[in-house]
């Protein structure tokens, strides 16, 4: 898949956050935002840029019911049960038990076999060939520009900055029906990633020089991109 039409990449869109609205998901989401082409207005949008805020599961508040339902035990009985059927560890720990009871299709883990919040909800909320970049953190998108841009700074990796200009389409249960508008008729001002960056702080050729490598980054990507950080 090369891209979305615009009307379809904002459709797509309005689908993710119908799923975090009406959907179990395996950690609690916060925010859904939208950044990069969409935002600017393209038409097609090459890839679809998505950042979403997830809470870090101090506390599986998972629902009983749904653990214990039709002899599957409580939290830790189904941590046995996926480590057992699936290698995977930490179900009711870093996702919640009654989300794995529900969606065992989408359990994803990380290197080290633990189930990896950022990796469930791609395989949760997007289809394994569609042409969209996924970004999962605990911080909320604008405190996290500004954190990861120092770190691409302190690592001279800019492919690890975040596209500063982002909009915000869900928040803590409410939808922004003027941004998804704003969205569909491409009336959102916003400057040039570079102009962006020095916006932040970067100086003009520093700048120029992190978009280069930022979009060079994105263009080698092909189909669902995945990628989380704690902050």
């Amino acid at each position: 898949m090369s891209g979305f039409e615009r009307e379809r990449a904002v459709d797509r869109l309005e689908g993710l956050v119908d799923a975090v609205e009406d959907e179990r998901m395996p950690v609690p989401v916060r925010e859904v935002w939208a950044l990069g082409d969409v935002a600017l207005g393209l038409d097609p949008v090459e890839r679809l840029d998505v950042y979403v805020t997830k809470d870090i599961l101090l506390r599986d508040d998972s629902e009983p019911s749904a653990s214990s339902a039709d002899g599957d035990g409580d939290g830790s009985d189904l941590e046995t049960r996926f480590r057992d059927s699936h290698g995977i560890e930490g179900v009711g720990k870093t996702v919640r038990a009654d989300w794995a009871r529900e969606y065992p299709q989408h359990l994803r883990a990380n290197a080290n076999g633990h189930a990896a919040p950022e990796q469930c909800l791609a395989a949760h909320l997007l289809g394994d060939d569609e042409p969209i970049h996924l970004e999962v953190c605990n911080s909320s998108f604008e405190d996290n520009v500004t954190q990861r841009l120092r770190g691409a700074q302190l690592r001279d990796d800019y492919t690890q900055l975040l596209d500063p200009r982002g909009v915000c389409l869900w928040a803590d249960g409410t939808r922004s029906e003027e941004a998804f508008r704003k969205l569909r008729e491409s009336e959102l001002a916003l400057p040039t990633l570079s102009a962006a960056l020095e916006m932040l702080g970067l100086d003009g050729d520093e700048s120029e020089a992190a978009a280069r490598e930022l979009h060079t980054w994105r263009e080698q990507q092909d189909g669902v991109t995945v990628r989380g950080d704690v902050v």
